[in-house]
């Protein structure tokens, strides 16, 4: 008997709203105002965004995630993890307790190179990135003693960003990936040539759209992330250059039945469009409800 057919999951993020860990990236709306716009739109679930945004009190967080009928997914959380490890896995200990607390289920970790910000980004020798290696599978058994799954998230401006990096990584550690669309295309990848290849080890998606001119120019050194985000890097789903559809149903029909996360990494200017956030936001989940349809039997799936 086949499957019945089961509609993606589909969750926010606050950086769709701007919020970033990064100090000086842009104007920060504060955590009310992006939680009743995502509640507004139909969300029902959103990763918790940077450390320290929303609260670090368990009972505070519920409270204000319920006040807006929003489960916690989990979040995103980078930090060096090729050097001072027992650094990196006091703060996977804290974030992991915290996510446990709130009902959240994923760990979305990052290999951060340990400079400020996304636009430099050292080189690791053998013995770093052994050392990233041992420190992430510490994450993961970390997580997992708090119920938590724990996946790697290749990064622009991270220490795991290229097609190569990607594979070298899953070729090193058993860690599943956040398969982020726009991201890896930044960095060269193809996501979804990376989803036909490693759809078993996919297992949780960021769900982006980007302007291939600015991503060429980022892997070119000819532009810093940052300013290509503030040029217009992202767009809404369907807008882009990645074949958001495409991946989706090769996702669906190799069994994925984890979250798609809406994300759109904006900065936001203080005198900017209030809106733009919740419009863009809405316009996604409008083309992904267009997917989602056409997914279903008797639907007619047509990629880009």
């Amino acid at each position: 008997m086949a499957e019945p057919f089961r509609p993606p999951r589909i969750a926010g993020a606050p950086i769709s709203w701007g919020v970033c860990e990064v100090p000086g990236w842009g104007h920060v709306l504060d955590a009310r105002t992006v939680l009743a716009e995502m509640a507004g739109l139909g969300l029902t679930a959103t990763e918790l965004g940077p450390p320290g945004y929303l609260p670090t009190d368990p009972a505070e967080l519920r409270t204000l995630l319920a006040e807006f009928e929003l489960r916690a997914l989990g979040g995103f959380l980078a930090v060096p993890l090729h050097r001072h490890p027992q650094h990196a896995i006091a703060t996977v200990r804290r974030t992991a307790a915290l996510f446990a607390a709130t009902g959240a289920e994923v760990l979305v970790l990052a290999a951060a190179t340990g400079l400020e910000g996304y636009d430099t980004r050292p080189p690791l020798t053998d013995n770093e990135w052994q050392t990233l290696i041992e420190t992430a599978a510490v994450a993961r058994d970390i997580a997992a003693g708090h119920g938590l799954r724990t996946v790697l998230h290749p990064h622009a401006g991270t220490q795991i960003e290229t097609e190569a990096e990607i594979e070298r990584f899953l070729a090193d550690s058993d860690l599943d990936l956040c398969l982020d669309t726009g991201h890896q295309l930044i960095g060269g990848a193809d996501p979804v040539r990376l989803a036909r290849r490693h759809a078993a080890r996919i297992g949780h998606i960021h769900l982006k759209d980007v302007r291939a001119e600015l991503a060429a120019e980022i892997r070119g050194g000819a532009l810093e992330y940052s300013q290509a985000v503030r040029r217009g890097l992202y767009v809404p789903l369907g807008e882009g250059d990645v074949d958001i559809a495409e991946l989706v149903r090769i996702m669906h029909e190799t069994g994925y039945r984890g979250w798609y996360v809406i994300e759109q990494d904006t900065a936001l200017a203080p005198t900017g469009p209030a809106d733009r956030p919740r419009r863009d936001t809405e316009h996604s989940l409008r083309y992904l409800a267009e997917i989602t349809t056409a997914l279903a039997p008797g639907g007619n799936l047509v990629g880009k």
